[in-house]
Formats: C-alpha cells, structure tokens, sequence
C-alpha cells in the first residue's frame, strides 16, 4: 500500500499595519514614508511610530550601508592539518577560478571573500558571495553546491563532509557574522534636541543615556549577550520580515545589534542602532503574495530602473530604521516607571475590545 501524505496550504492572518511616517537621509532619501509592519504585539505600531516622529522633526534618521554579503560554509576533510592548510592557501590564491565556476551557477552571485577556519584535519571555508537583490540563502548554497566538485577534483586530497559547516552562521547566535559580516551591515543615527526628548519621549537624553549604559551595555554583559546591546530589536525586525515576505528565522542573528547613546556638548541626545546582520531581499520566496508586492511597493522597493541590488539595500536601510524608532521609543519609556506596563495595558485592551466588536458585528 503506497502511503501518501497530503498537505493544504492555509495562510495564517497577522494584524499589520503601516506606520510612520519616516524621514529617511544619507543613502536612502526620502519623506513622509510609512513603513508597514505584522505583529500580534499591538502596542509596536504606535511605539515605532513615536520614534519615527521624533526622529523626522529632529532632520530625520541617517541610514549608511557599511557593507554586504551572503555566506555559504562548506565542510572538507584531509588526511592531515599540514595538507589542509596548503590546500586552502592555494585556494584562496584562486579567486578568479572560484568566481569563474560561481558564475556558473548565477548571473547575480559574485565570490568576493573566503575564510576558512582548520580544525584537526577538518576544513571549514566560509565562502561570501554578492547576491544582488536576492537575500541570497539559495543562491549561495547553489555556488557552494558547484564549487565543491570542482574543488574535490582540483585537490583529490581532500573528501566532502557536508555543504553547510555552521560557519555561515546561518540563523543560529554566533560572534562570526558580527565579525565577518553576513547579510547587509546598516547603521541608523539620529542627533535629537532636548526639547523633542520631552515633547515627545517624555524623557531627557541624560536619563535615556544613563539607562542605555545600566540596560543595554552592562545588562547584556551580566545576561552573557554576545555581540548584542539593545532593548528589543528583534520585536521590530520580525514585524517587518513578515510584512516583506523575509524569512523570519534570519532575526536570530538580525536581533545581534548595538545601539549607541551620548549627550552632545549641546545637551541634545545622539542615538543609534547598528545592524550588522540584516538578511533581506526583494526578489526570491516569500515575494510573489499579493500583500508583499503592494508592501515593497510602498517602500519603494520595486523599482525596476535601478542596479540589481539597490532594491534590497533600500529594504534593509528602511528596516533599520525600523529598528531604530523602536529601540528609541521603548528605552525611552522605560525611563519612567509604570509607562511602558500602562501602554501595553491600554492598548492591548483596546485591540482586543475592537476584535470582540468585529467578531459580534459578523
């Protein structure tokens, strides 16, 4: 008797909505944006949203793409320590014949590094490719793929263990990415004068300063937090993955981020959130739906009169600044007691209340 398992696809609902507007400067240029966002926590919407107003009265929040790449590890085995090294220093002396046979798996996929770690006789390659606006998961599991063969045929000393050594580090805490970078490194800064702290985040920037080094800084070294120094990252990245067809899984090593905060010698507040880490692409699975397309769309993310690439840049600056409003907002209420519980409260009840109508109106 065959056995045969079906399966029928159901779509999960998700509240979203779009929030903002956002004013975006440096290498994203642009006003009035609304950025959407699906989550079940319903107090994000207004709490990124009071970041981005404050950030927009104060000149907008400057985004900067420090660098970008997709990682593939491939794990190899030699007879020896002394033959996998010199295996790999004439690997990474053949660069272009990588590239050459990378090439042949994409258009878009580009080889620009390797690094490689010898453990025993064991050989870890971290392998970094540009993956245009793809945010390159296939990709470049696809060159490894084509670049395994040609390497166990060009150094016979050497056998296949596995196409992904966890050296990527794809989707897993580790302090590699941080280091080497993998997906799309933003940075997202905003000087902020005295009087918007208080007209708008109810705080002033020395006790915002003074809670970001007692919470974010020495915090997450009592916790044992590894390349990470912020309040709540990953409540925003997931909210704007899922609401841009993004593979949720990446905020594991997305959420590794570090903010910074300082008084300036005029008494306003300097913040910013860096984001090493940020996977997202605008082409590839998760972006035919319907509810994607008219979301990237909003972004400005669709365009097609741009260099393969630009789009994706565009999506990862915009949710870094993501990011950004809801690490501002947030230690910003917690710098006063009882502000962030009567929020959630407030506006959880009110959801709730609005469903319970919804529900009884049908």
């Amino acid at each position: 008797m065959k056995n045969e398992t079906n399966f029928t696809q159901a779509f999960a609902q998700i509240p979203m909505q779009a929030v903002g507007p956002f004013k975006l400067i440096g290498d994203v240029e642009v006003d009035d944006l609304m950025v959407p966002m699906a989550t079940y926590e319903t107090p994000l919407w207004p709490s990124v949203a009071r970041g981005a107003r404050v950030a927009a009265h104060s000149g907008g929040i400057r985004v900067t793409l420090v660098d970008e790449r997709m990682t593939r590890s491939i794990l190899l085995q030699a007879p020896n320590a002394g033959i996998a090294a010199k295996c790999i220093a004439q690997l990474q002396a053949s660069q272009d014949d990588l590239q050459t046979v990378v090439a042949q798996s994409s258009r878009f996929a580009k080889l620009i590094d390797t690094h490689f770690q010898i453990v025993g006789n064991l050989i870890y390659l971290r392998l970094e490719f540009k993956t245009g606006d793809a945010s390159g998961h296939n990709m470049a599991t696809n060159a490894a793929d084509n670049l395994i063969p040609w390497i166990l045929q060009n150094y016979p000393d050497l056998d296949y263990v596995s196409i992904s050594a966890n050296y990527c580090t794809d989707k897993k805490v580790s302090a590699v990415n941080g280091i080497l970078g993998r997906g799309k490194y933003v940075v997202c800064e905003c000087t902020i004068p005295a009087k918007f702290c208080k007209r708008f985040l109810k705080t002033t920037p020395q006790a915002l300063v003074d809670l970001h080094i007692k919470k974010d800084l020495i915090g997450s070294i009592v916790s044992g937090g590894l390349r990470t120094a912020n309040a709540h990252v990953a409540n925003m990245l997931l909210g704007f993955y899922l609401a841009t067809g993004q593979d949720a899984a990446n905020i594991v090593e997305g959420s590794q981020a570090i903010n910074h905060a300082e008084v300036t010698p005029d008494g306003d507040l300097y913040f910013s959130t860096t984001l090493p880490n940020l996977i997202v692409g605008t082409i590839g699975n998760g972006k035919g739906l319907d509810f994607v397309l008219e979301n990237l769309e909003l972004l400005g993310c669709r365009n097609p009169n741009v260099e393969p690439g630009v789009n994706a840049q565009r999506l990862a600056c915009i949710a870094g600044a993501t990011a950004f409003c809801g690490e501002l907002s947030l230690l910003a209420a917690q710098t006063n007691p009882g502000e962030l519980m009567q929020a959630h409260i407030k506006l959880e009840r009110a959801a709730s209340e609005q469903m319970q109508q919804a529900e009884q109106a049908e």
